[in-house]
C-alpha cells in the first residue's frame, strides 16, 4: 500500500518528496511541540531544498483546514453513530480530537502541500549518500 514512489508514502511517513529516503522533520515525534514543524533545510540523500521560497508553507494552512474537517467528521461519525452520544457530547469529541491531533494535522498538511509541488524521482534511488 505504501509503496516507495507513491505520494501517499511520502505524505504519511513525512519523507523527502523526491527520493523518499530521509525524513523531512528534525524530530520524528510530532508531539514534541517545541520541534513539531522544525524541518531539515535539505535532504542529505538527494539535496532537495524543502523551502522552495520564503513563506512556502503558508499554503499548508489551507490544506490544514481540509485535513481538520476530515478529522472532525471522523470524530463526529464515531461519537454520534457508533457510540451513540448526544449532539453536545459529539461536539466535545470533535474539539478533543482536533486538539489532540493538532500536531499530526499540521505535519500532514505540510506533507500534502510539498507533495503537490514535488514528485518522486526514481533516478535518485541509485545515488549513494
Amino acid at each position: 500500500m505504501l509503496k516507495k514512489g507513491s505520494k501517499l508514502n511520502s505524505i504519511l511517513k513525512g519523507t523527502c518528496p523526491k527520493c523518499h529516503n530521509e525524513p523531512m522533520y528534525v524530530e520524528k515525534n510530532p508531539y514534541k511541540l517545541a520541534s513539531t514543524l522544525k524541518m531539515h533545510e535539505t535532504c542529505s540523500h538527494c539535496g532537495t531544498r524543502y523551502k522552495i521560497e520564503p513563506s512556502f508553507f503558508y499554503g499548508a494552512m489551507y490544506v490544514s483546514y481540509g485535513v481538520g474537517i476530515a478529522f472532525a467528521m471522523a470524530a463526529f461519525v464515531v461519537s454520534r453513530y457508533f457510540i451513540g452520544t448526544e449532539l453536545l457530547t459529539s461536539f466535545f469529541a470533535i474539539m478533543g480530537t482536533l486538539i489532540a491531533f493538532m500536531p499530526v494535522i499540521m505535519r500532514l498538511s505540510r506533507n500534502i502541500w510539498i507533495n503537490l509541488f514535488m514528485s518522486y524521482d526514481k533516478s535518485l534511488d541509485k545515488k549513494v549518500s
